[in-house]
């Protein structure tokens, strides 16, 4: 089989900053608290007429043109989201239009913030086994929609962003080396929007007791978080036959600066070969680390031939990984 790898990258925030000052007037909850506990010190949010396609599409647009690849190029378009525009259609469909792919199959994949790697491993099989030649693979989220902000709990640590790449053909042992991806269901608890499917669907009840809103247990989804980086690192980087000394940068989901600092302690790594930007951007959920990705070339943290491993945790309870040689 052929290798797969990212021919092009793009990303797109939101205008509107909310800093941690602006939520010390709506909740109580102080900078220092949040900056301690999470690392964050503000976060994009999306405008009222914004959904999750708006974004994706102008990361989506971004990354094609950054791979040279036109609309009627893409054979399929992978929209990894927490938040779609609606149940269904698609956002991806909504995408597909948008942009013009008429030649492209569309759907979107929910394994929450670690929808965008498991997107690209769909996207690597798709492309590897010779199904596609190029692959659309989007994370877009508008976190603040669904987010609860009377809870201090929750509300502090989320924002709104998309992230894209554009996944095509490679020789062996260049782009994609390995993936790791897992799942707990036990654990569907601990993150969820409980409300607006078919085991509560939307009623006067779940609109009053805030349901349709973000839910999070975040003690345990902390102890799971730093559990599971240095195990889905660690795997990922075994199965593309290397170590740990091998890599250049890890780029971990940006959800809480504590749980990335326990995950290189936990390693063994340097903390400096950890990329961060969540004190910029807060947990974007899918869209987390492609745009954590985005901006680690743009600042010339990966050369071309540099080994990157990208990791991701969040509901479901989910996990994926993946070791990239970057061939840009």
């Amino acid at each position: 089989m052929r290798g797969s790898t990212i021919a092009g990258i793009g990303h797109y925030v939101p205008e509107r900053v909310l800093t941690n000052a602006e939520l010390e007037r709506l909740i109580d909850t102080t900078d220092e608290w949040i900056v301690t506990r999470t690392g964050i010190r503000e976060r994009r949010v999306a405008a009222d007429d914004q959904a999750s396609s708006d974004l994706g599409l102008e990361a989506a647009r971004e990354a094609m043109a950054d791979a040279g690849v036109r609309a009627e190029d893409l054979d399929l378009i992978i929209v990894g989201t927490a938040t779609p525009d609606m149940l269904f259609p698609a956002t991806a469909c909504v995408l597909q239009d948008r942009l013009g792919a008429k030649r492209a199959g569309a759907f979107d994949l929910s394994a929450a913030c670690s929808s965008w790697v498991y997107g690209v491993a769909v996207a690597h099989g798709y492309v590897s086994s010779g199904l596609a030649e190029t692959v659309l693979v989007v994370g877009a989220e508008t976190l603040s929609k669904i987010t609860n902000w009377k809870d201090r709990s929750t509300c502090v640590l989320f924002g709104d962003s998309a992230g894209a790449v554009v996944v095509r053909p490679s020789e062996p042992g260049q782009g994609f080396l390995s993936f790791y991806l897992g799942a707990d269901g036990g654990g569907a608890a601990l993150i969820s929007q409980p409300a607006g499917g078919s085991r509560l669907p939307a009623s006067y009840e779940t609109v009053e007791r805030a349901q349709h809103t973000l839910h999070m247990n975040g003690r345990e989804v902390y102890k799971f978080a730093v559990r599971i980086i240095p195990r889905a690192i660690e795997e990922a980087v075994s199965r593309a036959g290397l170590t740990l000394a091998d890599v250049d940068l890890f780029i971990p989901h940006q959800a809480n600066i504590r749980i990335i600092d326990a995950a290189a302690k936990r390693l063994g790594q340097p903390r400096e070969k950890f990329f961060v930007n969540v004190e910029r951007y807060g947990n974007t959920s899918s869209a987390s680390v492609p745009v954590a990705l985005y901006e680690a070339v743009r600042a010339g943290l990966i050369h071309r031939g540099d080994l990157a491993v990208l990791v991701a945790f969040g509901g479901g309870l989910t996990w994926g990984s993946t070791a990239l040689r970057w061939t840009k």
